[in-house]
């Protein structure tokens, strides 16, 4: 037991990346069972995440520094305290992902202020640039081929854009996904509307976002609209879309 009191600094930082681990599987596992039993519960995931992966490091930290005061911190506790500091990257990491979070749900809400300029590539070679869609509607589907729900509603993405094309409706499919891969999917999913690569500039606002699929839509005057993300109506695109089409003439179109 005396050892145990003289080595409790290297035990606890010993434990510390361990105990961080079974916090994040413990509070995983209790959202994904009972979140749905408490609102709100998912919202706060990262926030707890973060306060309780970070006990186990300033629990040595704390034992540490108590014996530092006494004069009695070893060599032993100091590779303690180093080794605790590895269960530091478990809060790091829900603190990044919490403002990540916190900026795709701020770039949902852009509204009526000017769109970021893209130009990039599309999987064909061709150069697709913002600048050159004034005076339509542009939307924007930020997508991924291993994503469920992107699959789903490209069919009618591209209803919605062969039916509404005449009107200035410009429909663009943007992923990070080499320009291969989503050829590979056209097979399976052919669209009329041009897929867009990373070959190019994308401006963070549409390349930081939380779910897969993503929509942005910038109205005739190239001003963004309220965002859309994730699962959703099936319908809600399409109502928004053709409101804005229908909002102001398509005349100016060059």
């Amino acid at each position: 037991m005396a050892n145990l009191c003289r080595h409790r600094v290297l035990i606890a930082g010993v434990l510390s990346p361990i105990a961080a681990i079974g916090v994040v599987v413990a509070i995983s596992f209790c959202i994904e069972h009972w979140g749905r039993h408490f609102p709100g519960l998912e919202s706060a995931y990262l926030p707890i995440i973060f306060i309780f992966t970070a006990l186990p490091f300033l629990t040595t930290l704390l034992l540490a520094s108590s014996e530092y005061r006494r004069r009695t911190l070893t060599l032993w506790g100091k590779m303690g305290v180093g080794v605790a500091a590895v269960s530091l990257v478990c809060p790091i990491w829900a603190g990044y992902a919490q403002f990540f979070l916190w900026r795709a749900t701020w770039n949902l809400k852009q509204h009526d202020v000017p769109a970021p300029v893209f130009s990039t590539l599309d999987v064909d070679g061709v150069n697709r640039s913002l600048n050159d869609q004034k005076g339509r509607v542009v939307l924007v589907n930020v997508w991924a081929t291993w994503c469920h729900y992107c699959l789903a509603e490209m069919p009618e993405l591209d209803r919605l854009y062969r039916e509404h094309k005449d009107e200035g409706l410009v429909v663009f499919g943007l992923s990070d996904e080499d320009a291969a891969i989503q050829k590979k999917c056209l097979e399976k999913r052919p669209v009329s509307y041009p897929l867009l690569t990373y070959k190019g500039r994308i401006p963070g606002l549409y390349r930081h976002v939380a779910l897969y699929p993503t929509t942005f839509l910038i109205d005739r005057e190239g001003k963004l609209q309220r965002g859309i993300a994730g699962e959703k109506d099936p319908g809600e695109i399409e109502r928004v879309t053709v409101a804005l089409l229908r909002s102001t003439p398509h005349g100016n179109i060059p």
